[in-house]
């Protein structure tokens, strides 16, 4: 059963785990990490009529600490976009699994196992369980990745092209956010409202005309054009989540992309503004309380991740011995889990501190309290951060494809 599976069905149910390292257990979490894939077998072997599939991606800071490697290109910690209303946060992890299968049970066994094998050598910071949501709607009422890429453009859009980085060619990027919604408050909207946050209509899902579309709709937003008039997609696995006793309610954004600088970009457009100063409204209803960035590399990658040179500081620390047993379910016990689920302004500039200048500058200025509202691009070592698509203006309605929502 495949893992590094980035381009895959929507399906009925996810598991979105954060995970730190702390120092010293680089080696014996590389060990785990590279029997993923055979743990996923071992998993879905269970019910070989359905699916399992298992991403697993890396954290800037983790790479540097297990994988005597060049970075990939694009590989940074998320920054913080403060705007002068509302903030992205940039949250730690070293380690994102995001499980992917037709019922939770299959995500919950395999979330287990992999966290009994990893013991105290990471840590679950971050535990989202995610389903699908009638017809594959929000729960604000919306349906959510209506314009994802689809085929060729889907690969284009979401895996690394060699004339980017071809040392990690095929490779994908993936920034994660758990947004939380103030139910109340968007219930109190009018359909129309609502309607004008988003940019679609309610109940058919077609997008607002672009004569019609307020400019600081979340559709418009997080529209990426460059200045050839070409539209730059991201693929969206987003997922609905919720509590009824802690009346906890969200969306778990999770954007996939070639070139991570098109989400960042997104992300300034909403909290920075297109034009400054301005904001996407669907954040006066829905607030980011994580965030991070993290790289996916392909299969053939993960599964020898362990036979690869270590950094200096890894390579001098003791062998991570004996990985603990996984406990096995004794004969004829039942498996544990759950049932299944059945327009912007005319002209802009993108941000130079996204990393869109040629300067580099320190990558970890993303989680300091600057209040200025710049992103920081990598260190003075690293490549550039290049999106390489030019100047970046709101798209015109003879320009653009469907734009994506998130």
């Amino acid at each position: 059963m495949p893992t590094q599976q980035v381009i895959a069905p929507p399906a009925r149910a996810a598991m979105f785990l954060t995970l730190t390292v702390p120092p010293g257990s680089e080696r014996a979490v590389r060990a785990v990490l590279a029997g993923a894939s055979d743990l996923a077998k071992s998993v879905a072997f269970r019910n070989p009529r359905t699916d399992l599939v298992v991403t697993i991606g890396l954290g800037a800071e983790y790479w540097d600490r297990c994988i005597d490697l060049p970075r990939p290109r694009d590989l940074h910690p998320l920054p913080e976009f403060r705007g002068p209303v509302h903030t992205a946060p940039s949250t730690p992890g070293d380690v994102l699994v995001h499980l992917r299968a037709p019922h939770m049970d299959m995500c919950f066994e395999y979330a287990w196992l992999l966290t009994q094998q990893l013991g105290a050598h990471a840590t679950v910071v971050d535990e989202v369980h995610g389903f699908s949501y009638y017809d594959e709607r929000d729960l604000l009422g919306f349906v959510d990745g209506t314009a994802n890429p689809i085929g060729d453009d889907a690969a284009a859009s979401a895996l690394v092209q060699p004339d980017r980085d071809a040392q990690y060619a095929g490779s994908s990027y993936v920034v994660v956010q758990k947004y939380l919604h103030d139910m109340e408050a968007w219930q109190s909207l009018s359909v129309e409202a609502q309607e004008r946050v988003i940019g679609r209509y309610k109940l058919n899902d077609v997008e607002i005309p672009d004569a019609l579309k307020a400019t600081d709709s979340h559709v418009a937003m997080t529209t990426i054009v460059d200045e050839q008039g070409v539209e730059h997609d991201i693929l969206r696995d987003n997922l609905p989540f919720g509590e009824i006793g802690s009346a906890e309610f969200g969306t778990y954004f999770i954007g996939y992309a070639g070139n991570p600088l098109v989400t960042e970009q997104m992300l300034h457009n909403m909290f920075i503004g297109r034009p400054e100063g301005t904001h996407d409204r669907i954040l006066d209803f829905s607030t980011p309380v994580t965030g991070a960035l993290f790289f996916v590399p392909t299969l053939g990658f993960l599964d020898g991740i362990d036979d690869l040179a270590l950094p200096a500081p890894a390579a001098a620390e003791p062998g991570p011995g004996e990985i603990p047993a996984v406990p096995q379910h004794a004969e004829g016990a039942e498996v544990l889990g759950a049932p299944d689920r059945t327009g912007a302004d005319d002209a802009t500039t993108p941000d130079v501190a996204l990393g869109l200048d040629p300067t580099p500058t320190d990558p970890t200025a993303g989680t300091s309290d600057d209040t200025s509202g710049a992103a920081t691009a990598p260190a003075a070592d690293d490549t550039p951060h290049d999106l390489g698509i030019g100047s970046l203006r709101s798209p015109s309605r003879s320009a653009r494809k469907d734009t994506p929502t998130s």
